[in-house]
């Protein structure tokens, strides 16, 4: 694409003042401009994919030096406007004591309310339109975790926060509970100035991940990640990492929950965002008991419906496995234990397993399900 023809006195800085006053009246918390210049970020990209620490998501080696290309992703591209989006729930249940109520289901909080990519995606479009308007046309294209673009390495040149020791970009205004969106513009904005980092020697993130999966600081192996075994992972959750998953059916929050940053993370004010469907604080055996139509129809418009309902009986299924014994969580897993799903037959014969060890451990004793 061609840069959009503007007058030599257009003024570009102003501009970008205004960019950043329409963002939050579309209610975005916080807008920045940065360059394309990826050339570190690159190569910390191919290390990582040579590790293959991106498990089985493929898609991030097929797309290769693309995601730290821009212009090679939309061409002509010269600047990014990368948004911020606050995303914790105003009403939702301590998410500690859901974690300490093994027969509770822990839903990642981004997760609670509706699909994010939706409501981003709806919002930076807008936000086009307004400069489009201002500038008399320009080329765009606008992304949410849909495309291959690295958003974090993008948001902190932008000076909207920096990179967490857990991968993740933290401010300290806003901690790290918020998405990211980013419009790739042919416009020679004015660039931000990347954030100094504040995690100094903290390494609460690191000691809190239950499966070990952030290695060394800022190095995370996806393999070992809940949120990737959970979400992304189509096959067999690995064994071993089974009882160290708990009751987290969807995502995993643990070192975003001890990052002293987010003692400052705001509520969202997105009615979006609100939780839907109790899932704050849901039972582990009511969701278990969901059909496919109930799945369907009380997740439509979540980002939960996209791991379909075998992965979601398979991760519920590890959940009932680590909590306590139960002959009502028995009962439900025998119910399934011929389900048409090879997946999800694993996982139940694997999680009654588990059941019966903790019932002969107790001495026949059965602990009811908190």
């Amino acid at each position: 694409m061609s840069a959009a023809p503007l007058p030599e006195s257009f003024d570009l800085a102003h501009l970008a003042r205004q960019i950043a006053h329409w963002g939050r009246a579309l209610g975005f918390n916080e807008i920045g401009v940065t360059d394309t210049g990826l050339a570190a970020e690159e190569t910390r990209l191919s290390a990582w994919l040579a590790a293959g620490r991106h498990g089985e998501m493929d898609y991030m080696a097929r797309h290769g030096t693309r995601r730290a290309r821009p212009a090679e992703l939309v061409p002509g591209t010269i600047r990014v406007i990368s948004a911020r989006l606050d995303y914790l729930p105003p009403r939702a249940r301590d998410a500690g004591a859901v974690l300490a109520a093994p027969g509770r289901a822990y839903i990642a909080r981004y997760a609670l309310g509706r699909d994010y990519h939706r409501v981003l995606r709806q919002k930076l479009k807008q936000l086009a339109q307004q400069i489009g308007a201002a500038v008399g046309g320009f080329h765009f294209r606008v992304f949410t975790d849909s495309a291959p673009v690295l958003e974090v390495a993008l948001a902190a040149k932008a000076g909207l926060g920096w990179r967490g020791k857990h991968t993740l970009l933290l401010t300290r205004e806003a901690g790290s509970y918020f998405f990211l969106g980013e419009i790739y513009t042919d416009l020679p904005l004015p660039v931000g100035s990347a954030t100094r980092a504040h995690c100094g020697s903290c390494r609460a993130c690191l000691d809190a991940c239950p499966t070990g999966a952030i290695v060394a600081p800022y190095q995370l192996d996806a393999r070992r990640c809940i949120s990737y075994l959970t979400i992304e992972l189509k096959g067999s959750i690995p064994e071993a990492l089974r009882p160290l998953i708990g009751n987290r059916v969807y995502g995993c929050d643990d070192c975003q929950l001890v990052c002293p940053w987010n003692r400052f993370a705001p509520k969202s004010a997105e009615a979006d965002f609100a939780v839907r469907n109790g899932l704050d604080d849901a039972d582990l055996l009511t969701l278990f008991a969901w059909s496919e139509a109930d799945f369907a129809t009380r997740l439509r418009g979540s980002a939960i419906r996209r791991i379909g309902y075998q992965r979601w009986l398979r991760n519920l299924a590890v959940g009932l496995g680590n909590a306590h014994y139960d002959a009502a969580i028995v009962a439900a897993l025998e119910a399934r234990r011929d389900d048409p799903s090879a997946l999800v037959r694993e996982h139940v014969a694997w999680a009654l397993a588990r059941q019966e060890a903790k019932r002969c451990g107790n001495g026949g004793e059965a602990k009811a399900s908190e």
